[in-house]
């Protein structure tokens, strides 16, 4: 009988130890993301979770995930905030023409390209419009759509009336 009870015990040991290092873990990828009380966004925030933090999956396949973050806090996070890929956290380098200050996460790198991007024409594609005459007006008026920003409060005003993305029903 005891053998039976010690081998019961290993056995659900192994079972555990196999589940905690098999669980399944997810990244933060959105800035602003919150950890919530509940599957709602209208729910209290239980923590802020800054872009890149690991997170373990504890349940959900849909919009809403309960997870736990490193310091074992247990909440839900909306499925679109975060990765099942981890982020690269450093560009190598540092003794560059720049020094140090080149040394950011390759999130930001990816941030920074978004918006140079949004914010005029390529060198290529300023060369194909000057080559076969962009009309000034057009550019003009891209100009003045490239200039308009827009700010975090008014992306989730936008999300929140269009019930888009987590505030959807």
């Amino acid at each position: 009988m005891r053998k039976r009870a010690l081998g019961g015990a290993l056995l659900l040991l192994a079972l555990c130890a196999g589940q905690a290092l098999c669980a399944e873990k997810r990244w933060v990828v959105s800035e602003g993301t919150t950890l919530k009380n509940d599957q709602s966004v209208s729910a209290p925030n239980l923590a802020d979770l800054p872009v890149g933090s690991e997170l373990t999956l504890v349940e959900g396949e849909g919009r809403w995930l309960k997870v736990r973050t490193a310091d074992g806090k247990e909440g839900w996070v909306y499925a679109g905030r975060v990765s099942d890929t981890q982020p690269v956290a450093e560009v190598a380098g540092g003794d560059g023409l720049l020094g140090d200050s080149m040394q950011k996460s390759q999130i930001n790198t990816a941030k920074a390209d978004s918006a140079r991007s949004v914010r005029g024409l390529s060198p290529e594609t300023a060369a194909y419009a000057k080559q076969h005459g962009t009309p000034e007006g057009l550019k003009k008026e891209l100009d003045k759509i490239l200039a308009r920003k827009v700010s975090d409060k008014e992306v989730k005003a936008f999300l929140k009336e269009g019930k888009i993305g987590e505030y959807a029903q």
